[in-house]
C-alpha cells in the first residue's frame, strides 16, 4: 500500500506519498480502505519528531479516517465488507488502509461524502470528551472556547450550544469570528486586538464562566483562572502558548477551581471505545439529522499533505483540513 512517509530535513519535515509495507489485520480487527483523512496539529508535531505514536501503534501520521470496510477479522463483529465507516485512530490515517477495532467505527450516513466523515472523529470526540466527560458541562452554564475557529473549536461551539450552554469563543481573524457566531457563540473575541478577559467579564457582568477549553496553555493560564467562577473548571488540551507558568494557588483554593489536563490519543483503547459509544448515543443523531455539521475549510489530495500541513501551521484554516485519496487508489 501507499502512505505518507516523513523525512527529516534541516527545515520543515518532508512529507511524501510512498510505498510502505501492507497493514496486518488481526482476527479481532476490521480492515478499512481509507478514502479520506484529516490534518490535526498533533500530526504536525509528530512530523517534527515532537509527538511520537503511543507504543505499539502505527508510526504513520493520521488520527482519523473515513472509508470502506475491506475485510473483517474472524472474531470481529458488527461490520461487513463494503460498509462505509469513519473512526478515530491512534495513528495510520495517512495511508491507503488501516486496521481498527470494530467498536471504534461509526457508520457513515449514505448522503455524506468521505470528506465529511473524515472531518468528524478527532475533533468532535476531543471536544465531546473534554466538554462533558472532563469538564462536566451542564445546561445553563457558560463556557469559553479558545481557538474557536479550529476544528475542535467549531465542533465544541456546536456541542455546547446543543447541550444548552452559553458559548463564548476567541479567534484571530474576522472570518473565524464570523464562523464562531454563525455556529452559536454569543460572543466572539479577537484575541489579537481585544482583551478576552475584559470582553468576557463585561458580557457576563463580572461573573465569569463555568468552564474553559484551552489549547494555548501557559500564556492564558492567569486570565483563565481569573475568569472562572466558583467551582469552575479549566480543561487544558494543548500548549501552543507554552508549558511553564506561575499559578496563584490562593485563587485555586478560594474558588474551588479544577485544572484538568487531558489527551485523547494515548488513552487506553477501552476508554476511547467508551467515548465513541457515548458520543454516538448523545450527539451522533444530531449530526445525521444535520442539526450539527462538520466544518471543512479545505480539501487537499493526499499527495499534497505537505501543503495541507503548511496551511494548518499558518493558522489559515477555519475548521478541518481534509486529505482525500484518489478514486483509483
Amino acid at each position: 500500500m501507499k502512505a505518507i512517509v516523513v523525512t527529516k530535513t534541516d527545515r520543515e519535515p518532508l512529507l511524501s506519498w510512498q510505498e510502505v509495507p501492507d497493514v496486518a489485520c488481526g482476527p479481532e480487527q476490521v480492515l478499512v480502505d481509507i478514502k479520506a483523512t484529516a490534518v490535526n496539529r498533533a500530526d504536525l508535531l509528530q512530523a517534527q519528531g515532537l509527538y511520537p505514536a503511543p507504543p505499539g501503534e502505527s508510526e504513520i501520521l493520521g488520527l482519523e479516517m473515513c472509508g470502506v470496510v475491506a475485510a473483517v477479522g474472524a472474531s470481529a463483529t458488527g461490520w461487513q465488507v463494503g460498509d462505509r465507516v469513519l473512526g478515530l485512530l491512534a495513528g495510520g490515517g495517512y495511508a491507503q488502509q488501516v486496521a481498527v477495532d470494530p467498536q471504534m467505527l461509526i457508520r457513515l450516513p449514505d448522503d455524506w461524502s468521505f470528506a465529511q466523515g473524515a472531518a468528524i472523529p478527532e475533533v468532535w470526540l476531543t471536544a465531546f470528551s473534554n466538554l462533558f466527560t472532563e469538564g462536566a458541562l451542564q445546561a445553563g452554564e457558560r463556557v469559553l472556547l479558545h481557538a474557536g475557529g479550529s476544528g475542535v473549536g467549531t465542533a465544541g461551539i456546536q456541542l455546547a450550544r446543543a447541550a444548552g450552554a452559553t458559548v463564548y469563543a476567541t479567534a484571530g481573524s474576522g472570518a473565524k469570528l464570523d464562523k464562531c457566531r454563525e455556529l452559536g457563540a454569543s460572543l466572539a473575541v479577537n484575541y489579537k486586538t481585544q482583551d478576552f478577559f475584559n470582553e468576557v467579564m463585561g458580557v457576563t457582568q463580572d461573573q465569569g464562566v463555568d468552564l474553559i477549553l484551552d489549547p494555548v496553555g501557559a500564556a492564558y493560564l492567569s486570565q483563565d483562572l481569573n475568569l472562572l467562577r466558583v467551582n469552575g473548571r479549566l480543561v487544558i488540551i494543548g500548549l501552543m502558548g507554552g508549558s511553564m507558568a506561575e499559578i496563584n494557588l490562593g485563587s485555586l483554593l478560594g474558588k474551588g477551581l479544577r485544572i484538568i489536563g487531558t489527551r485523547l490519543r494515548a488513552r487506553p483503547l477501552s476508554e476511547k471505545i467508551a467515548i465513541t459509544r457515548e458520543f454516538k448515543e448523545r450527539f451522533w443523531p444530531m449530526l445525521e439529522q444535520g442539526r450539527l455539521q462538520p466544518v471543512i475549510d479545505k480539501v487537499f489530495p493526499i499527495e499534497a499533505a505537505q501543503a495541507a500541513h503548511d496551511h494548518v501551521r499558518q493558522n489559515l484554516n477555519t475548521g478541518k483540513v481534509v486529505l482525500e485519496m484518489k478514486i483509483e487508489d
